[in-house]
């Protein structure tokens, strides 16, 4: 997916906008890079590849190279960034959360206009570049930004370091979260809440859909005002996000317990003791052991010291080692126990199968398996939050394809919870990995656990709901002020 950071400041930004920056990492694990701004050496830009290391890692030895009061960072699992912009509007650096559908249609448009792109080594259009593209074909950064909301196919959300501040500016239906925060001469501006904490900003404002707004260190102006409608992404809560995160308001963790507590609550099979497959499931076991009244025992931990986060290898063999390698069971919590785990979801449930298996070869004696969300049964054709490149990667898709020659067929049936359809699919997703038993999260329990009203908050990826293309966006939608 990806995550930014963006500060500025009475004083140097640089440490600041490092660590900010490095808070974000959970979110990505291609790229980092960052850029500042000094009246007295301008822009200062780098990136580097985070595939095989960690952003503290490759930028704390060239910390140095860094000056100004303001700048932005990014951990991006797609282009590289950020970019350096010269244009009618000055010059600015730019970063996004995005995700383009129409990528080669917008380019094409473009580059018939005299515009050109700097063809990345894999042969496609840079996201960023063609929003910054975009941007400037603005008389101003607010008509510019608009012209991105206009103009692109599934969502984005970005930071413009100009010479007279930062911009902010949330994706126009507010599928991805940014938030400000402020602390005696500085402010900030990131993805994640979790970056404040440490470096002493204070929750201050969250960004609605649409909405723009310019950071100086002594103040934030709002350039347009947030639109009337939202759909942000309930997999944020499900698994992207950090613990002591919030967004719209509502913490990661808190989410995660209630809606396992639930779960635990309805619950009629009977366990000995509950796990969470770290790190996202933690949150959701220890609600369900809360509603279900039985233990919460750690009976797989992450080795932690040299597998902090998921590296995403592009060779399969390799993702399968690694994903077997950083969780380790624990043989004495699990001999002899009927044991229920909790995980945030299943994908395609690549390593389920060889998990379930050592979990009994561990001496469980029954392994049940609680999911926080429904099942996954479209793609996202709004945000990265998966590297599928097709809905048939799905797993889901796979037992529909075998269940009727078709995986696309019967989707709403297979969709909803209780339906024959559905339950068929559930046993023989347990059969295929030998659990004792599975279910899933319903989607009314999963909306109640983030407390926003459902047509706030997007289940695309479970229930095929929101379809907004370029087509559906009224006039009246837009509620901008005038820059």
């Amino acid at each position: 997916m990806g995550g930014f950071f963006g500060t500025i400041s009475e004083r140097s930004c640089v440490m600041d906008l490092f660590y900010g920056t490095d808070y974000n990492s959970h979110m990505g694990t291609r790229r980092g890079g960052m850029a500042t701004y000094s009246e007295e050496r301008g822009f200062i830009r780098s990136i580097h590849n985070l595939e095989n290391s960690y952003f503290r890692t490759k930028f704390e030895p060239s910390l140095d190279k860094f000056h100004g009061n303001a700048g932005i960072g990014v951990i991006s699992d797609t282009d590289a960034q950020p970019l350096i912009i010269n244009s009618h509007l000055g010059r600015f650096a730019i970063v996004t959360v995005a995700k383009v559908l129409n990528i080669d249609e917008l380019a094409a448009e473009l580059l018939a206009k005299n515009m050109h792109f700097a063809e990345l080594s894999s042969g496609k259009t840079n996201a960023t570049e063609l929003i910054a593209l975009l941007i400037i074909q603005g008389k101003t950064f607010k008509d510019g930004i608009e012209n991105v909301y206009r103009s692109i196919k599934g969502s984005c959300s970005m930071l413009l370091l100009t010479e007279d501040g930062i911009i902010a500016a949330r994706d126009s239906w507010g599928r991805t979260p940014i938030v400000v925060g402020k602390k005696d001469g500085a402010y900030g501006v990131t993805s994640e809440s979790t970056a404040f904490h440490n470096l002493g900003f204070s929750v201050d404002y969250f960004l609605g859909p649409g909405e723009i707004v310019r950071l100086r260190a002594d103040g934030m102006e709002q350039i347009r005002k947030p639109n009337k409608e939202m759909q942000v992404c309930s997999f944020l809560w499900v698994y992207y996000g950090f613990p002591t995160s919030c967004y719209e308001g509502r913490n990661v963790e808190q989410m995660r317990y209630d809606s396992g507590l639930k779960m635990g609550e309805l619950d009629t099979d009977e366990v000995d003791c509950v796990s969470g497959i770290p790190d996202s499931g933690v949150g959701m076991a220890l609600g369900y052991a809360a509603g279900k009244k039985v233990p919460y025992q750690r009976a797989v931990a992450k080795y932690t010291p040299t597998w902090p986060r998921s590296f995403t290898p592009s060779n399969q063999e390799m993702r399968a080692l690694v994903a077997k390698m950083k969780l380790i069971s624990n043989r004495d919590v699990l001999k002899d126990k009927k044991l229920l785990f909790c995980d945030d979801s299943i994908v395609r449930g690549t390593q389920l199968r060889d998990n379930v298996k050592v979990l009994f070869d561990d001496g469980a004696k029954e392994v049940h398996m609680r999911i926080a969300c429904p099942p996954l049964i479209y793609g996202c054709p709004f945000i990265n939050f998966t590297s599928q490149k097709s809905d048939m990667e799905l797993l889901t898709r796979c037992m529909i394809q075998d269940f009727e020659g078709d995986g696309n067929a019967k989707l709403k049936e297979y969709a909803t919870t209780g339906s024959p359809e559905y339950n068929k699919m559930v046993q023989a997703i347990a059969d295929r990995f030998g659990l004792s038993s599975l279910k899933f999260n319903t989607l009314e329990n999963l909306v109640e656990a983030i407390g926003l009203p459902k047509c706030k908050v997007c289940t695309h990826c479970f229930d095929g709901s929101s379809k907004h293309t370029l087509e559906q966006y009224p006039e009246e939608y837009n509620e901008g002020t005038t820059e």
